[in-house]
């Protein structure tokens, strides 16, 4: 397995071996999520894209009732989470 060498600020780093944290570990998961987090916001680019072609491009009353609803959803996961 190849290695790599990764800095930590210091408050972090102190963190990590305060709690005996598996710093190898979490890196791997966290770099593994935000690949399949790119990987499908470039599946989803695609996916736009062939529906542009399909339907044709969006409206602006499409695009601000998009927007609208995706400020709804953020704000209902916020109060959850508060």
């Amino acid at each position: 397995m190849p290695r790599l060498q990764v800095y930590l600020p210091d408050d972090l780093h102190r963190q990590v071996k305060e709690r005996g944290l598996p710093a190898s570990e979490l890196l791997q998961i966290a770099v593994r999520a935000m690949v399949e987090r790119a990987e499908a916001l470039e599946a989803l680019d695609s996916y736009i894209t062939e529906l542009e072609a399909e339907l044709g491009p969006t409206s602006s009353q499409q695009s601000n009732r998009a927007d609208a609803i995706v400020h709804a959803i953020r704000a209902h996961q916020s109060r959850r989470v508060n």
